[in-house]
């Protein structure tokens, strides 16, 4: 009786006829090996978004908070001779405590809060004040002084109130495309310009 050669071996023939594609037909794995390359842009999407949506939320704050100042300095419930600048940074602070944990106002160069709080003769004088970003720092343009101020006028003076927060980017890579200040920081504005309600000076 003779062997059949396809069982030779313990082996059938069917299993010895089966070619070898090699490693590149080989689907054992592959769902692992998606997951990986979409696992990295599917990562920065999502720390993009919330960078974007932390970073508005702070903006709106700071936009109410400045408004609220605003109004307590129009209907004069806050005063020229109890207004300084350190009292305003505070008030917007404690604001933005919600947000921001630390630094806020700093001092010197590494101030991340800065106001200006000016009278202004008329609204057209008021409109004509702006400000650059030169090498990184906030450069006010259209005043006498370019220095930041904190001196609001009396009843029914026309003032303004600036304020500018140094927002710090806290994803790296978001950085160089948010980023518009000195180390890695955007810029956080608000600006409000009313005249004062003829209150008891």
């Amino acid at each position: 009786m003779s062997k059949d050669p396809a069982s030779e071996g313990g082996m059938d023939g069917k299993a010895r006829a089966k070619p070898r594609h090699g490693f590149f037909s080989d689907r054992r794995g592959s769902t692992a090996l998606e997951f990986a390359m979409l696992a990295i842009p599917f990562a920065l999407l999502v720390f993009a978004i919330l960078e974007s949506c932390i970073s508005f939320a702070g903006q709106e704050v700071m936009a109410n908070a400045t408004d609220d100042i605003a109004r307590q300095l129009r209907t004069g419930q806050l005063r020229k001779a109890n207004v300084t600048e350190d009292s305003i940074k505070k008030l917007i602070c404690d604001r933005l405590e919600i947000m921001v944990a630390t630094n806020c106002p700093g001092s010197g160069s590494n101030a991340s809060l800065l106001v200006d709080l000016r009278e202004y003769p008329t609204f057209a004088d008021a409109a004509a004040a702006g400000f650059n970003i030169q090498s990184g720092e906030i450069v006010l343009t259209g005043t006498s002084s370019t220095t930041f101020t904190v001196s609001p006028g009396l009843a029914e003076s026309r003032n303004m109130l600036r304020v500018f927060y140094k927002w710090p980017v806290i994803t790296d890579f978001l950085a160089k495309q948010m980023a518009n200040l000195k180390d890695g920081r955007t810029l956080h504005f608000a600006s409000v310009t009313w005249q004062n309600e003829p209150f008891d000076d």
